[in-house]
């Protein structure tokens, strides 16, 4: 038997101890709070200043996001060459990282805060959509199709890794859909009906039943008008008996307004937990089992030289994990309008929606793994206390420091992506965005000042970062 006495801590060790406990459990909105209270109050180049302050930022654990809000935000400033480059660095980042061993068996025994930040799917995908808006403001096409591709490349791949349980997250329609628009703006009509009608599909077969978001009126109007500009004449038919609608042939006078709005801000990550019943098994095999939520799944956790189970000295274990919580947009709806028409700007992407689905799948593919990691550092407490009770209570401590979801994620994106197209002729023209917190008059009004030339598509994004909530 061990009769080593373990030394008694000076009181200042103990207040280190809970002042790390305390920051242990800021979540990473908390940890840049700084920054975000200045991109929420639309001071720009503060929210700049403070990323640019931090000067392991592009070099730590969580650099990506670094990477990731720089490039929203120099996007809002108007620097869409910079924004781009830091973009592509975020691009190369996701694409080139790999699997670290020793960070890997790290983070089983601490937390997976230990390991670079690896984004969900659809931050992956929106990282090509900021690069897209860039590409179409520097009048660049060819360059933002790239992005929209790289979009459905990106999709692929993930759903083909995810075959077992795939996302309900699997296409893009906005990528589609904004894809249409670009070829349309540069004269290519049938690429854009390909585009549109593959946007129309993905609507339809998906976001109205996933994301509780229907077909977009605008897009209607872009398929059926894509089809005549291509000479489809009966798929053109086919559509305007499909929504009930008919073509309306614009004035060749005209030039076109394409007003993309971001509403509100995503949702943030913070953490909860679960308590799991350990049911031992034979060959290693051990079952967690939550009767509240109805979890029950067995994990590989092996066996130790007597040929007991490594977790035979817990009965339970209490994981936890990431979720996201909602920071509802002030703005319900909004409308553009001129002195001769009024648009209503629909909800093309949702966002808080994918989000809070993207998280749910994955959660279910890797919900083992995470309680495992929790149960392995508790036997590693178990077994410390067996030795000596002192080393047990510090491994209690230090178990209590590491276990911790990981709450990073892309906090600059906005609620939803909203949108509508605008036919205008040729010369000045003064566009009203209103926007809307409740029913009756608009609470916001923005007078926007747009130059239209003949046959050309001016596209205009406007991101309005008001919120409900946290």
């Amino acid at each position: 038997m061990n009769n080593t006495t373990f030394p008694r801590f000076p009181k200042i060790y103990l207040i280190i101890f809970l002042v790390a406990l305390i920051s242990a459990c800021a979540t990473y909105f908390q940890t840049q709070y700084k920054f975000h209270e200045k991109f929420m109050q639309g001071q720009l180049e503060s929210a700049v200043s403070i990323l640019d302050k931090d000067k392991k930022a592009a070099t730590n654990n969580h650099r990506l996001l670094y990477f990731l809000n720089k490039g929203v935000v120099l996007n809002m400033l108007g620097k869409y060459e910079e924004s781009n480059q830091i973009l592509e660095q975020a691009y190369f980042y996701v694409e080139d990282v790999k699997a670290n061993i020793a960070e890997e068996a790290l983070s089983l025994v601490t937390n997976p805060m230990s390991k670079p930040y690896k984004p969900e799917d659809f931050e992956k995908v929106l990282l090509h959509y900021y690069k897209a808006i860039n590409y179409i403001k520097l009048a660049q096409y060819d360059e933002a199709l790239v992005e929209c591709r790289r979009i459905n490349i990106k999709l692929n791949k993930l759903n083909d890794k995810n075959a077992g349980r795939k996302n309900r997250y699997r296409k893009d329609a906005f990528s589609e859909n904004l894809s249409g628009m670009i070829y349309e703006a540069s004269g290519n009509y049938n690429d854009a009906f390909v585009s549109y009608r593959n946007a129309y599909e993905t609507y339809r077969d998906d976001y109205k039943n996933f994301f509780g978001i229907n077909v977009p009126e605008q897009l209607k109007e872009d398929l059926i008008r894509s089809a005549k500009l291509s000479g489809l004449r009966e798929e053109k038919e086919f559509y305007e008996k499909e929504f009930g609608l008919n073509y309306i042939e614009s004035s060749e006078n005209s030039g076109q307004l394409i007003f993309i709005w971001n509403n509100g801000l995503g949702p943030v990550k913070d953490e909860w937990s679960i308590n799991f019943t350990i049911i031992k098994g034979s060959g290693g095999m051990v079952t967690f089992a939550n009767e509240e939520h109805g979890l029950n799944f067995p994990v590989y956790a092996g066996e130790d030289n007597n040929g007991k189970s490594k977790l035979s000295d817990i009965s339970f274990v209490r994981a936890a994990f990431p979720k996201y919580s909602e920071r509802p947009p002030y703005y319900y709806s909004a409308e553009i309008s001129t002195s001769a028409t009024t648009k209503k700007l629909e909800t093309a992407e949702n966002i808080n929606d994918i989000a809070f689905k993207t998280l749910e799948d994955r959660m279910w593919r890797e919900l083992g793994n995470t309680v495992l990691r929790v149960a392995l550092k508790q036997v590693a407490e178990a077994q410390a206390r067996k030795q000596n009770e002192g080393l047990g209570m510090v491994v209690s401590l230090a178990n209590a420091l590491t276990e911790k979801a990981d709450t990073r994620n892309w906090q600059t994106l906005p609620y939803s992506i909203n949108y509508s197209r605008i036919f205008l002729p040729e010369g000045e023209h003064d566009v009203t965005f209103s926007g809307y917190s409740g029913s009756g008059t608009p609470t916001l009004n923005q007078t926007f000042h747009f130059t239209i030339k003949k046959g050309k598509t001016t596209f205009h994004t406007y991101h309005t970062l008001s919120g409900r909530g946290r």
